[in-house]
């Protein structure tokens, strides 16, 4: 089987284009169910081995979500090798699939958001470029790799806009709040003072850690842990945490589904969908307060 896992990825890598992540990640799973079917040929795979490797993943505590995704990446193989003519039925087609377990995301309220954002007050570079990622994030809802891997000209400080290169390429083009171009404007000066310090040269990248190199996702992440936990608040609260709370945000305060699609890069609406149920007290408040028949009394 290791043969064709070896054909499979190389066919996603050069007809597909998947990134390095995707192909490492399938390899992981494919070598997994391989082990596991003690590295029969494909042909002698039944539906039989493929249900009992999705109950051993099961008994082993893994949870529904990475199941599925395993699920999925033996469908993708299967599928190939039935196209490709190397198996003449699909055992995949025959399985069905642990549903996944969609936990609500995390977001901050209002207030938070505020804290979080005043406490990254003061001189310096390091502290002046904090506060351009919180408001950024915050006001834009881009990804954590949209937002360091954005270049300086992406970003229209004039016309309050950034050019996004979102998931598969695609590029949006997303608003910036008057809060987040002037903490912008303050970090592009400090951004400048810096390169010339060090004698940089010529970069691109917008933010920049303190060598002069482009900032990595993970020192983002690190960057708002950090001032979360400044203002009480523990756990993995992330870019992705402020993502979510942009979203909510809008919703909240009357944003229509398709805008926040459109807004966030989403490609399907489903995905969306899962901000209407973050928070099902303040809609039923707004619902009393807004509809004309939801505070009349029923006499009887």
């Amino acid at each position: 089987m290791l043969k064709h896992i070896d054909e499979f990825l190389r066919y996603l890598e050069v007809e597909v284009d998947a990134s390095p992540h995707t192909l490492r990640a399938y390899r992981k799973d494919l070598e997994g169910f391989a082990a596991f079917s003690e590295n029969r040929e494909p042909q002698e795979v039944d539906l039989y081995d493929i249900r009992g490797y999705i109950a051993d993943q099961t008994s082993k505590g893994l949870n529904k979500n990475t199941i599925n995704r395993r699920f999925a990446t033996i469908c993708a193989f299967f599928k190939y090798l039935y196209a490709e003519g190397i198996i003449e039925i699909n055992p995949a087609r025959l399985v069905s699939a642990p549903k996944s377990s969609r936990p609500l995301p995390q977001f901050f309220t209002e207030s938070e958001v505020r804290q979080l954002i005043e406490n990254a007050s003061g001189q310096g570079f390091s502290i002046i470029r904090d506060r351009a990622i919180l408001e950024l994030l915050y006001c834009s809802g881009l990804r954590v790799s949209e937002l360091v891997g954005a270049d300086v000209e992406d970003v229209g400080v004039r016309e309050s806009l950034i050019r996004v290169h979102g998931k598969g390429k695609k590029e949006r083009i997303v608003p910036i709040g008057s809060h987040a171009i002037s903490a912008i404007k303050s970090y592009l000066i400090e951004r400048l003072i810096l390169i010339k310090k060090l004698n940089a040269g010529q970069t691109n990248a917008l933010f920049l850690n303190r060598r002069g190199g482009r900032l990595t996702d993970r020192s983002v992440h690190r960057i708002v842990v950090k001032f979360a936990k400044l203002i009480g608040i523990e756990g993995n609260r992330g870019p992705h945490t402020l993502r979510h709370t942009f979203a909510t945000h809008l919703l909240e305060n009357g944003a229509g589904l398709m805008t926040i699609l459109e807004l966030l890069g989403h490609t399907s609406l489903s995905t969306t969908q899962k901000y209407t149920h973050l928070n099902i007290e303040h809609l039923i408040d707004v619902y009393d307060k807004s509809h004309p028949l939801a505070a009349m009394k029923v006499e009887t």
